[in-house]
């Protein structure tokens, strides 16, 4: 209770645990500001004014204290240490798994627990405490000017609509028509990365990536095990699997499972021609035209606007081919009224396109 800047990480294990309205009493009584990772989005409402995914970096360096709800100090967090968190930061750590206590860096308090009972402990003697973050917290007012000031960049990003587009661009757009209890299944690279950030969950276990692995070719295989769950138990909930197009080489002919069983899945491939990056049409065929292709194509460069589209007319439908943000929304409102099968948009993008500048340049740096 003496912590200045404290957090409130919530890990997917939360989500597993069904812990979310226990988790939700915590942050809406306290006030903590809150960063989910990728597969506990909705735990807490994606729009939830305390959600501060948009000044993650910020956030994690500058915690004092912070309270890791079963969620693991791996990669994904940097393994808890110097310079993205603060040398002496307090870790609070509350977790199912014996095994994950103290694992990267030692939790000043560490509790085997399940998640439930644990915070509904903690809320209680927080309430005790009459402890909250007020809006003229010193610390949470500066959280939210960082917050804003990205959210300002990547609102400008998005609004960018030049062909070919970006992925800001792409995601926003989408954002707008899709509905708000779809479950989202997403794999890939910049797509996967990005994509997190703007599509938003509102409900705990509406999100499947490609995980602490970072396993591709999961993604269309999660969405026939959502798709599945959906035809029994949530008929008129929309299942969306977010693809980038290197991804979507790993299991693209699932596909045909999702038409034998008729399952209404969205597919949406960003299609930037590589992976992480790509080459223009025209950049392509002089790289092919230089000599041995093996030699010469770059290992990251795909074929360069390959019509992944077009597999539909193997089943008798129609894909989309999308150029434009005008293209994108009316695709998939079109999508979004079939049921009886399968829908593909494959979404062209700017083979160059990239994350917006970052403090830190392990996602953007180049990877060869």
């Amino acid at each position: 209770m003496q912590a200045k800047k404290p957090l409130l990480i919530i890990g997917k294990g939360v989500a597993y645990g069904r812990a979310e309205n226990e988790v939700r009493s915590l942050v809406y009584s306290t006030k903590i500001p809150f960063l989910p990772m990728p597969m506990a989005k909705g735990v807490v409402p994606d729009t939830d004014e305390r959600c501060i995914s948009s000044a993650r970096t910020y956030v994690l360096q500058q915690s004092d204290v912070i309270l890791l709800l079963g969620a693991r100090l791996n990669w994904m967090l940097h393994f808890g240490k110097s310079p993205r968190f603060q040398p002496d930061v307090k870790i609070i750590q509350i977790d199912l798994c014996p095994e994950e206590l103290h694992n990267s860096v030692s939790s000043a308090i560490a509790i085997q627990s399940d998640i439930s009972t644990a915070i509904e402990s903690l809320v209680t003697i927080l309430k005790e405490h009459k402890w909250s973050i007020t809006e003229n917290n010193p610390w949470w007012k500066d959280l939210l000017a960082k917050s804003n000031k990205n959210k300002t960049i990547i609102q400008k990003m998005s609004m960018d609509t030049s062909v070919p587009l970006n992925y800001y661009a792409v995601f926003r757009h989408i954002q707008d028509v899709l509905p708000s209890d779809c479950i989202i299944c997403s794999e890939g690279a910049n797509t996967m990365d990005i994509g997190k950030m703007i599509l938003l969950n509102n409900k705990p276990r509406h999100r499947l990536d490609a995980g602490t692995f970072g396993t591709m070719g999961v993604g269309l295989g999660f969405g026939i095990a959502a798709a599945l769950y959906c035809k029994n138990y949530a008929p008129t909930k929309r299942v969306l699997c977010i693809e980038g197009d290197s991804a979507f080489g790993f299991s693209g002919m699932e596909i045909e499972t999702m038409f034998r069983y008729k399952l209404p899945i969205i597919i949406i491939i960003i299609n930037n021609n590589g992976i992480y990056s790509g080459f223009d049409k025209e950049t392509f065929r002089q790289i092919q035209a230089s000599g041995e292709s093996t030699r010469v194509t770059p290992p990251n460069c795909l074929t360069s606007e390959t019509h992944y589209e077009k597999m539909l007319e193997m089943f008798g439908r129609k894909g989309h081919f999308c150029t434009t943000v005008k293209d994108i929304q009316q695709a998939l409102k079109i999508c979004l009224q079939t049921t009886d099968s399968p829908s593909l948009l494959n979404i062209m993008i700017n083979p160059q396109a990239d994350r917006k500048q970052q403090k830190f340049t392990w996602l953007t740096e180049s990877k060869l």
